[in-house]
């Protein structure tokens, strides 16, 4: 049985290569969030080839200069979620590229520890950042 990524609408696609490709998130955190996803069904990072790595790290690059020049982002958090202890609910490898600008939280410190949100910020323990509307 083939799975949501293995079936992607060409016309979602906004870069790709031989190995994989990158369409926008289809439920964004925010503007520009981004799925770098390898063509191959493979459920995660550490079943991918060396090749497919390689190919979905050169489009995180493409992925990040289109986004920069289109939307100016001040950062960004990249991320992939292994296991569904660790929050995937799709079982094929993709990797997140999420834009991030000043004042989208209103305390960003932590980033990606906020997978464990009251562990997130060791410099205000306790504290999940809230979004800014």
């Amino acid at each position: 049985m083939e799975c949501s990524l293995c079936r992607i609408e060409p016309l979602r696609i906004v870069v790709a290569n031989t190995l994989a490709v990158a369409i926008r998130d289809a439920f964004p955190v925010n503007p520009g969030h981004t799925l770098v996803i390898p063509r191959r069904h493979v459920a995660n990072w550490f079943d991918a080839t060396a090749d497919e790595r390689v190919a979905l790290m050169d489009l995180v690059d493409q992925v990040k200069a289109d986004i920069d020049s289109e939307l100016h982002p001040d950062g960004y958090n990249i991320g992939i979620n292994i296991g569904e202890a660790a929050g995937q609910t799709v079982m094929h490898l993709h990797i997140h590229v999420i834009p991030r600008f000043k004042g989208d939280v209103d305390d960003p410190r932590g980033g990606v520890r906020f997978v464990i949100p009251a562990r997130g910020n060791y410099q205000r323990p306790g504290h999940v950042p809230q979004a800014k509307e």
